[in-house]
């Protein structure tokens, strides 16, 4: 089922078939930096994440989705977002962001997470949407930027991560906020 399309992509649940390529680039050292996997990433590991989404519907309160996004004209997978409806605040949903390293530098990061973006606030009604991230990955931090999301907080060293302690960064937009942006 597709969740939108862009000019350059198609974002759709990941399916059993997008899983070597996901492993191949979540498997990569920069990849894995800023995130909750290590770059000891496996195919083992994709498949139990595509087999505990596997009825789960994009939008569904308190679970992850992996959205593929797909280039549209080799049907390669680029990267994926990630998608997390908030049990407690149904309204309310994070979002995350994983590409390729060497699609990187394109703006599909953008495009996706546009995309994803104005789905949940179109579609799924949301209020809000949020991310959180790690305050040394100021490309990322760059992309929400870009997106229209606004700093709300910035934790300092607030997270022991991969053996050190961090300090992560809130970015989030408003319904309101959204639509004023997009006139």
């Amino acid at each position: 089922m597709e969740i939108a399309a862009t000019k350059r992509l198609r974002l759709r649940l990941l399916q059993a078939d997008d899983l070597r390529a996901f492993v191949t680039y979540r498997s990569h050292p920069d990849v894995a930096r800023y995130q909750s996997w290590e770059p000891t990433y496996a195919m083992t590991d994709a498949e139990a994440l595509l087999a505990a989404q596997a009825d789960v519907a994009f939008g569904t309160p308190g679970a992850w989705v992996q959205v593929a996004a797909l280039d549209r004209a080799s049907g390669e997978l680029v990267g994926d977002c990630a998608v997390h409806v908030l049990a407690d605040q149904p309204a309310t949903a994070e979002v995350g962001v994983t590409l390729a390293p060497e699609r990187r530098g394109s703006g599909l990061a953008t495009e996706a997470l546009g995309a994803i973006v104005s789905t949940l606030f179109e579609d799924h009604h949301m209020h809000r949407v949020f991310a959180v991230v790690d305050g040394r990955n100021t490309a990322v931090q760059n992309l929400f930027r870009r997106l229209g999301f606004r700093c709300e907080a910035r934790h300092v060293e607030a997270d022991w991560f991969k053996g050190e302690w961090t300090t992560t960064r809130v970015y989030a937009m408003l319904e309101r906020e959204w639509r004023v942006a997009r006139t």
